[in-house]
């Protein structure tokens, strides 16, 4: 068949494609692809069942800002040095600060660390070909250098600052920041001969006039033995923070004054002093509410079960172990405007828990004797005195969802109920994804339900935490 490319099109179709694809989310390949299965009369797939539509709405160069106004986009930009290893936490420091982050890397930082580790860290794609077919049939770079509200290069190389500084646009990476009309933000790192060089200071004078933000280089040992001197990129938690203060200088804080109490992640309820029961929460979404809550300008509190996260950004953290130690935890630290309980607390806890490892016999192993733990949500849903005015329960659920959760929800007496299904086929328990469903109640009583198409667990926090600003009767005393 005879090859056909968007280039080839008219202008006024191609226009046409584009305003299309922008409405429904879809590239303007998607969206070709989806014209012509409907122009063949081949019913639309749908994301769940064609892996090129499942991977399309996931797609980092979808515009994600129908999502939620609270998630800011950068594109990360690493660059060909040593400090590239350091980028891979810059990603992750970036995330927890609720930002999505799609990432590009030279054809140098692929000899330090690889797109795969990038994209893994960023949960998007990572982009590394400026000719690459799958997303420059629509002009790739133009979209990853504009559709984006930040761009953060680190570690940026003297040969990078030197490209910028001149204008040259020989690769991705060089072509995007040509193309930015976005903030650019730079942290430097190289040798310090090559920083104090003549050519270098002219390139980031350049680069100041031409109003390109810089944190950094560092002072500090260098990764060749016996170098030493100022050229070290700046740790990721502060590039992290630069970008914060970029990203949101004025941002109005609708949070502020507030207090926000969340539990995540699983409780441990031992058995012995080796064995213990547990479920395979990972805490993810509970920690991305509390740094969303955080960014909104509310005083976070995250009780969290143990966990392999870090704790969040200005966040007051306390960890626990079994479901008694939360509600404990819970209860002193009311009182709270907002409770979000996203905790898999463990139902039951055995009632007799063994002083020393309990053994195998010739009878066989003895049977547990399990007592129901406490009802974290319930009992403080269902306070007289400090009960937070908005409390917001989590629903997991592996079968019959939503009925599930409506039944949980008239049970536990919360405002609301955030429902999902982490059935062993979802991924959900212990991924980074989730697809839910938010139940409230209508003025006459009755439960609504509004659903949501899968998201990153941070888009999910996003979500959540602006639903509950609109749902605030007003200003914090």
């Amino acid at each position: 068949m005879a090859s056909l490319t968007v280039r080839k099109l008219d202008d006024a179709v191609k226009a046409r494609l584009r305003a299309r694809a922008a409405a429904t989310g879809r590239s303007v390949e998607e969206e070709i692809r989806v014209i012509l299965r409907e122009a063949t009369g081949i019913p639309s797939a749908t994301a769940s069942d064609d892996p090129d539509l499942r991977n399309a709405a996931f797609s980092p160069t979808r515009n994600l800002s129908n999502v939620s106004g609270l998630l800011p986009k950068v594109t990360m930009i690493v660059g060909g040095g040593i400090a590239a290893y350091k980028a891979l936490d810059l990603i992750r420091r970036l995330r927890e600060r609720g930002f999505f982050v799609r990432c590009i890397m030279t054809n140098a930082a692929q000899q330090f660390v690889t797109p795969l580790s990038a994209g893994a860290l960023a949960n998007e794609r990572c982009y590394t070909d400026l000719f690459d077919p799958g997303s420059e049939c629509d002009a790739g770079h133009i979209r990853l250098a504009r559709d984006c509200d930040l761009i953060v290069v680190a570690p940026a190389t003297a040969d990078l600052m030197a490209k910028m500084a001149n204008g040259h646009a020989n690769d991705l990476a060089s072509a995007v920041l040509l193309a930015a009309d976005k903030p650019v933000l730079l942290a430097p790192a190289m040798n310090p001969l090559m920083w104090n060089n003549p050519a270098t200071r002219r390139n980031v004078a350049q680069l100041t006039r031409d109003g390109v933000a810089m944190v950094g280089p560092d002072t500090g040992e260098m990764a060749e033995a016996g170098e030493a001197g100022i050229g070290r990129m700046a740790e990721p938690v502060t590039i992290a923070a630069a970008a914060e203060r970029m990203l949101r200088p004025q941002q109005a804080q609708p949070l502020k004054g507030r207090r926000v109490l969340i539990t995540a992640g699983p409780t441990l309820e031992p058995i012995d002093p080796v064995r213990y029961i547990a479920n395979r929460s990972s805490g993810k979404q509970g920690f991305a509410i509390a740094a969303a809550a955080r960014a909104a300008g509310a005083e976070v509190t995250l009780i969290s079960g143990p966990v392999e996260l870090d704790d969040p950004a200005g966040v007051a953290v306390e960890h626990v172990e079994s479901a008694r130690e939360m509600l404990a935890a819970v209860e002193t630290a009311l009182p709270a405007d907002i409770a979000i309980f996203t905790a898999a607390v463990a139902d039951w806890r055995v009632a007799h828990e063994g002083p020393q490892k309990l053994k195998k016999t010739e009878a066989g192993v003895s049977p547990l004797q399990l007592i129901e733990n406490p009802d974290i949500l319930a009992t403080i849903s269902n306070l007289r005195d400090e009960r937070p005015p908005l409390v917001v329960g989590f629903a997991a659920e592996t079968e019959h969802l939503i009925d599930n959760a409506k039944a949980k929800f008239a049970r536990k007496g919360c405002d609301w109920m955030v429902a999902n299904d982490v059935s062993p086929g979802t991924g959900v328990m212990g991924g980074d994804r989730n697809t839910v469903h938010l139940l409230t109640r209508g003025e006459d009583g009755e439960i609504r339900t509004e659903s949501f198409s899968v998201m990153t667990k941070e888009q999910v926090a996003a979500m959540l935490i602006e639903r509950i600003i609109l749902a605030l009767p007003g200003p914090a005393a």
